[in-house]
C-alpha cells in the first residue's frame, strides 16, 4: 500500500503535468510579453490565480502577471503590443489589456492584468485598501490571500516560485494563508469571504486555524465596502459548490454581518416539520434549483432560492393545534429581499426580479392541487411575466419533502399547470396579455379625452380578458359600454 507521502508526491506530479500542458498553450502570448518586459529592463511573472488554475488544469483566457515595473512603465510596454488597454485599476497598480492571438490553431482573446509588486493593508477606519509598491516578487507573494494563490512562474525562463508551500496545499486541496491568518485578514478583511468563495469554487477545505481566525475576526468585514462584499458573494453563489461556502459564512459568523437573514433561518422550523430547520431547507432548495439550470449559473434564480423563505422568522406563529405557521412570509420576504439587496448595492433590475420571485414562490400552492381554471393560469402567467421560467424552477425546487407520495403529487400538479400554460399560450398568446381594446379605441367609443378614466377602463377590460379569455370586438365594446354606464 502506498503511504501518505507517496500519495502526496503522486498528487504533486499530476498537478505539475497539468501545469506544463496548460502553460504550453499560453506560452506564445506570455513569452512574447515577458520578452518585451525583459528588453525594457524589468521582470515579469505569471502569478496568483493563473498559476493555480494552470496547476489544476483549468486555465482560461484570463491571465494575471506581476512585475517590478511601475504602472507608467507597464503602459509604455503594453500599449504598442496589446489590442486594447485600460487603466481602470491603475490606482491600485494594475494595467489591463486585451491580446488576440492564434494559439494551437485556434483564435483566442486573452484578458490580461499586469500588477506592480505591491502590499496592501487596511487601517481601522478605511473602507479601501492602501496600496504601496514593493521591490521583490517574494514581498508581493507574501501579501497574497492564500498559499495556493501565492505561487508564481517567472518568465520567459519559467522558473517556478513557491515560497509558502502553495503547490503542496494545492495537491492537498486546502486553503491556508502565507503568513498568519490574523495578519492576512487584518490587511484585507474581504479575504475571509474569499476563503468561503474559494472553498465553494474549488471544493477545497479551509485550514482549521484559518476558520478560527475568520470566526474571531468576522466583525472586521464591516469596514469593507458593500460593492466588494456583493461581488464576492456573487462569485460564491455562482460557484460549483455554493452550499459549502455559505455554510462556512454562517458557521464563522460572517453571514451575520453581510447576509444576516440567512443564519436567522437556523432558528426556525418549516411548517411541514420535514426538515431540521428552514436554513437546511433553503440550502436544499438552492441545490435543487441549480440542478434545474439549463444555460449555466443563473444568479437571479440562485438568489431567489437562497432568499425565498427569509420572511419566515418574522411571520412565525404557533397555532393551537401545535402546528407552526408562516402566513404571508412570501410578502414579508419580498420586502426583506429588496432591502438587503439594495444594501448590497445590487442593480435595481436584479432587485426587482429576485424580490418578485420571492413574492410569487407560493402562488402555485394557493391554487391547490386540482385542475386550474383558465383564469388562474392567465393570472399566474401575467404576474410572473418574463420570470415565468425561473418561477417554474423555483417552485419545483421548493419541494423538499421526504414523503415520496407527496412529492410525486406536487410534481404531477405542477406538470399539469405547465401543460395548461402551454395550451393557453398556443391559443391566446399569453406572454402578451392585453385588453381587447386599446386606449385609443376606448377614448373613441366612450367619446372622452385622455385622463384617469382611460386607465380605469383599460384595467377593467384587462380583468375581463384574464377572467374569460379573448373577446370579439363587438362583445368588448358592449362590455366597455356596460362598465361606463355603471360609472354614472
Amino acid at each position: 500500500m502506498p503511504n501518505a507521502n507517496e500519495d502526496n508526491l503522486s498528487a504533486l506530479s499530476q498537478v505539475q503535468h497539468r501545469a506544463v500542458d496548460e502553460l504550453l498553450r499560453i506560452a506564445p502570448v506570455a513569452d512574447d510579453l515577458a520578452r518585451r518586459f525583459q528588453e525594457a529592463g524589468f521582470s515579469l511573472a505569471l502569478v496568483g490565480g493563473s498559476v493555480r488554475d494552470a496547476l489544476l488544469g483549468r486555465l482560461g483566457n484570463d491571465l494575471d502577471f506581476t512585475t517590478d515595473a511601475r504602472p507608467e512603465d507597464v503602459l509604455k510596454i503594453v500599449r504598442p503590443w496589446a489590442d486594447a488597454v485600460w487603466e481602470v485599476g491603475i490606482a491600485f497598480g494594475t494595467v489591463g489589456a486585451q491580446k488576440d492571438a492564434r494559439v494551437e490553431g485556434v483564435d483566442r482573446s486573452f484578458q490580461i492584468e499586469v500588477t506592480t509588486y505591491r502590499s496592501e493593508a487596511y487601517d481601522r477606519t478605511s473602507r479601501k485598501p492602501e496600496v504601496a509598491y514593493g521591490d521583490s516578487i517574494e514581498q508581493d507573494l507574501v501579501r497574497r490571500d492564500f498559499t495556493v494563490n501565492a505561487m508564481a512562474l517567472a518568465l520567459p525562463e519559467k522558473e517556478f516560485i513557491d515560497p509558502h508551500g502553495g503547490l503542496e496545499d494545492l495537491a492537498g486541496r486546502v486553503l491556508r494563508t502565507p503568513g498568519t491568518p490574523e495578519e492576512s485578514f487584518s490587511d484585507d478583511p474581504l479575504r475571509m469571504m474569499r476563503a468561503a468563495r474559494f472553498a465553494a469554487q474549488l471544493d477545497f477545505e479551509v485550514a482549521p486555524e484559518v476558520v478560527t481566525a475568520m470566526t474571531e475576526m468576522s466583525g472586521r468585514i464591516e469596514i469593507v465596502s458593500a460593492e466588494r462584499v456583493r461581488d464576492e458573494l456573487n462569485k460564491l453563489i455562482l460557484s460549483a459548490h455554493p452550499r459549502k461556502g455559505l455554510s462556512l459564512l454562517v458557521d464563522t459568523g460572517l453571514a451575520g454581518h453581510v447576509l444576516p437573514e440567512l443564519p436567522a433561518l437556523r432558528l426556525e422550523r418549516d411548517e411541514h416539520h420535514r426538515h431540521k430547520d428552514v436554513y437546511d431547507h433553503t440550502l436544499i432548495v438552492l441545490e435543487q434549483a441549480i440542478a434545474l439550470e439549463e444555460n449555466g449559473p443563473d444568479l437571479t434564480l440562485r438568489l431567489a432560492a437562497l432568499l425565498h423563505d427569509i420572511g419566515k422568522p418574522r411571520t412565525r406563529r404557533f397555532e393551537q393545534d401545535g402546528r407552526v405557521s408562516f402566513h404571508h412570509h412570501e410578502v414579508v420576504g419580498a420586502k426583506m429581499t429588496k432591502k438587503r439587496m439594495l444594501a448590497l448595492k445590487y442593480s435595481n433590475e436584479l432587485v426587482k426580479d429576485v424580490s418578485r420571485l420571492v413574492e410569487l414562490h407560493l402562488r402555485f400552492h394557493g391554487y391547490g392541487t386540482g385542475e386550474w381554471t383558465d383564469s388562474a393560469v392567465r393570472r399566474y402567467v401575467r404576474d410572473a411575466g418574463p420570470l415565468l421560467t425561473r418561477l417554474h424552477k423555483l417552485t419545483r425546487s421548493d419541494c423538499t419533502t421526504r414523503n415520496k407520495r407527496r412529492a410525486a403529487a406536487l410534481s404531477r400538479a405542477y406538470d399539469g399547470l405547465e401543460e395548461r400554460i402551454a395550451q393557453l399560450q398556443e391559443q391566446e398568446e399569453l406572454d402578451a396579455i392585453r385588453p381587447d381594446l386599446d386606449g385609443n379605441q376606448i377614448m373613441e367609443i366612450l367619446g372622452v379625452s385622455p385622463g384617469p378614466v382611460i386607465g380605469q377602463a383599460y384595467k377593467h377590460l384587462l380583468e375581463l380578458r384574464l377572467e374569460h379569455g379573448p373577446m370579439e370586438y363587438d362583445a368588448a365594446v358592449t362590455a366597455l359600454k356596460e362598465w361606463w354606464a355603471e360609472q354614472g
